[in-house]
């Protein structure tokens, strides 16, 4: 947000009308400033704001206040309607603009001094008097709008902060410069719609709060003594936003259904609410990027999957240069979903997924490929004696040696060194100055910066991928703590009480995940069973979320639907147009886009993907002087992103690669040592307790866990194999799914045949794994 003269951000609001204006008092939090905005009234269907540019004392208030009632005694004088603590925005539907208001609110955390809220109640106000009301003939029709728009539950899951761009990780609030409107237009401002109209009036986003929908958890909990707070974030994108049978897949601008930046942020518990240190990291869920849908049906709880051809794979290759220029590289998939299946469903997508990727690899330099994992957790998971959990911590471990994680030195100088500049982050050099009214300037001093990101999915991204999402953090939990002096190991046992306050962390939030777009929580049968909780229980709970999620998809979800559309601007309504629920999903949102208002016609996608969320900058350039918006989605290829040490990135004139070593006991960083590329093979497949160098051709996490996998399994796995530049499997012969139950034997001789090629060539492996590790590709587990 923009600050204000001195950095004071307006935080408590009076709302008084008389029967031509609103007055809307604001003040920040200390009572030194007031100011004052001004809303016509006489106005039916426009709206017209005035900003008084004055800033006021609280007697200098009182004051106009008084004169403003006695100039319109006549007609009623001033009258105070209630108090609020910010503006979620304006809308209109067919007749006049309302004004959405917060009238109660929550302190949920703080994050270095900044204090973030939940909303506990608003209130939506009509903003014509009384007098200039029109008689609406479509207010039957303008009455459901409302409906719908308040069906939207702003007290649950919606946070936001007068003075931290919660929007953003913490890494890119520190490398990114960009306040105020711009931060408004990221993917996570779910209100960037109802805000637009006051903030290009206005040119400031003062009056204005950003909403983001998601889930937020903060908690002191205590290691070896000494106590922290674990702060969890979840963003969900507005893009492609929407419920789990409406909403799947990618659209043509590489927008994904159940989008969500994950942020798992650590600091040590300080008396004065400035840590020393602080860490943070970064994942990503969302639905697997092919044009592909399921129709609702009341009679089947699992309706088939539709699978539209998509030859050139335009929109999977946006989502994931959207992804580079968010996140940087390395993009890792680890993809959750079942390998086989007797009637296929999430077998197809698996299959033209890799195919997919395959496709997007061959196009890509060596240092921008996608990195791809494949593990059938649902296959896993039912073996007996198969750790699920030690398998994705292992898998979580190689995967943030490649991406690391944001750590921080905070420093706290005296106040007549704290610099005036503006913003709730405020540029200096190469450090990063936070700002808030009741602290001095902090400087963020970063030592360590992630790149890239770990980007997971099953088939809804909910049940599965929270499991995976848990072990991702809870390694890099381990790793956070060390380098932050509060533990000596960078690892925390599955059966640590730390581990056991994280996965409730992670529960709760894929339970809030869950509910948004499943329409009902998570089904938690791995972290039960962690946690040895009775079976019989565990199942009774799981099948009753199986009902109530197909009860919601089924009947609640078109509603739902059409409330977040017209939540986010998707839909405007129009006089003498369709109304919204006589439409389908599919034609309501083309039809939003289409408005001349909508934030997709408005900006380009190239445009707007400049400003989503990027949290890395080449090292190359200086931290504060980075401005990724700069890089252009249409010629990133995937945008290669420098690692913080030179001396990590592999040679182009030498065999060789450089592995991470053990973390130091100030930073976790690498250290400069090269090792020979059959060395750091095999610590790699030591590390994932695989007990042969030359056991395979390709890891199978099913492996690891039992030899109990079938031939015919086996045999099937390996053809569904993906690529890599040394070892390209034929695609072809594994995605022709629609006659699988006819020739399943016929798969299995050619894949025999394949599988013998390569089994002959056995002792290969070990290159080609090294190849993967270096330059991208797929890796099937």
């Amino acid at each position: 947000m923009e600050a204000m003269a001195g950095d004071k951000f307006l935080q408590k609001f009076r709302l008084y009308e008389t029967r031509s204006k609103f007055y809307l008092i604001g003040r920040d939090k200390t009572r030194t400033l007031w100011r004052v905005l001004k809303i016509d009234r006489m106005e039916s269907t426009e709206l017209e704001i005035e900003e008084d540019p004055t800033g006021y004392t609280e007697n200098e208030c009182q004051e106009l206040l008084w004169r403003i009632h006695e100039g319109n005694r006549l007609t009623g004088g001033l009258k105070f309607v209630t108090k609020c603590y910010g503006i979620v925005g304006f809308i209109k539907f067919l007749g006049p603009y309302y004004l959405v208001l917060i009238t109660r609110r929550r302190k949920v955390g703080t994050i270095c001094g900044h204090e973030i809220y939940s909303i506990g109640k608003s209130e939506m106000i009509a903003i014509p008097s009384p007098i200039v009301w029109p008689n609406v003939a479509y207010s039957r029709d303008e009455n459901r709008y409302k409906r719908l728009l308040c069906s939207v539950d702003l007290s649950k899951d919606f946070f936001f902060s007068y003075s931290y761009n919660i929007m953003r990780s913490l890494q890119k609030n520190i490398t990114d410069k960009n306040t105020g409107q711009v931060v408004y237009e990221t993917m996570f401002v779910w209100n960037e719609f109802m805000t637009r109209a006051i903030r290009n009036h206005l040119k400031n986003t003062t009056w204005t709060v950003a909403l983001i929908h998601g889930f937020f958890k903060q908690s002191k909990l205590s290691v070896s003594g000494k106590e922290f707070w674990l702060t969890l974030i979840a963003r969900r994108s507005r893009h492609f936003a929407g419920t789990r049978f409406l909403k799947r897949g990618v659209n043509e601008k590489g927008r994904v259904a159940n989008d969500v930046e994950t942020e798992q942020i650590v600091f040590e518990d300080t008396p004065d609410e400035i840590p020393c240190q602080i860490s943070s990291v970064v994942q990503h869920r969302g639905s697997i990027p092919l044009v592909w849908f399921q129709e609702t049906s009341r009679l089947n709880i699992r309706p088939d999957i539709i699978l539209k051809p998509d030859v050139d794979y335009k929109a999977t290759r946006l989502h994931f240069e959207n992804l580079a220029l968010r996140y940087g590289n390395p993009i890792i998939i680890l993809n959750l979903i079942k390998t086989r299946e007797k009637k296929p469903r999430e077998s197809l997508l698996r299959a033209e997924f890799a195919k997919a990727i395959h496709y997007i690899n061959k196009g890509l330099p060596d240092d921008k490929r996608l990195k791809f994992l494949h593990m059938d957790l649902s296959k896993l998971s039912r073996r007996k004696g198969t750790n699920v959990l030690a398998l994705l911590n292992k898998v979580a471990s190689d995967v943030l040696d490649l991406t690391d994680f944001l750590h921080c030195e905070i420093t706290t100088p005296k106040p007549k060194d704290a610099s005036s500049g503006q913003g709730a982050f405020a540029k200096s050099g190469d450090i990063e100055s936070i700002k808030d009214q009741n602290f001095c300037a902090t400087k963020l001093v970063p030592l360590l910066l992630q790149k890239g990101v770990l980007r997971t999915n099953c088939i809804d991204c909910l049940d599965r991928t929270n499991v995976a999402q848990f072990a991702y953090g809870l390694v890099a939990l381990g790793r956070q703590l060390h380098v932050l002096h509060l533990n000596d190991t960078p690892k925390i046992e599955l059966h640590a009480p730390l581990a056991d306050d994280l996965m409730d962390f992670y529960e709760r939030m894929g339970d809030t995940l869950a509910i948004q777009y499943g329409g009902s929580a998570a089904h938690n049968k791995i972290f039960c069973e962690q946690r040895g909780q009775w079976k019989a229980a565990t199942q009774s709970q799981e099948f009753l979320r199986t009902l109530q999620r197909y009860y919601s998809n089924a009947y609640t979800d078109p509603e739902k639907q059409d409330a977040i559309n017209v939540f986010l601007g998707h839909f405007q309504p129009q006089q003498g147009k369709p109304a919204l629920w006589k439409l389908d999903s599919d034609q309501h949102y083309n039809i939003g886009r289409q408005g001349t208002l909508t934030e997709e016609t408005g900006r380009s996608f190239i445009k707007r993907s400049l400003s989503d969320g990027n949290i890395l900058c080449e090292n190359t350039v200086p931290v504060s002087d980075c401005n990724v918006g700069e890089n252009n989605i249409a010629n990133s290829e995937l945008l290669p992103m420098q690692p913080l040490d030179d001396m990590r990135e592999p040679s182009d004139s030498a065999p060789e690669i450089s592995l991470p070593s053990p973390c130091s006991s100030t930073n976790y960083s690498m250290l400069p040592g090269r090792h020979s590329i059959s060395e750091e093979r095999q610590n790699y497949l030591k590390r994932l307790g695989y007990p042969e160098l030359h056991s395979s051709n390709f890891l199978d996490l099913d492996l690891l866990s039992s030899s109990g996998n079938s031939c015919e399994e086996e045999i099937f796995e390996r053809s569904s194999l993906i690529n890599s530049p040394m070892d390209v499997v034929s695609i072809e012969s594994t995605t022709s799914y629609s006659e699988q139950g006819h020739n399943d034997e016929v798969r299995d001789d050619t894949d025999l045949s394949r599988s013998s090629s390569q089994m002959s060539d056995i002792r290969d492996y070990s290159d080609r794994f090294a190849h993967w590790v270096d330059n991208g590709g797929m890796l099937c587990y």
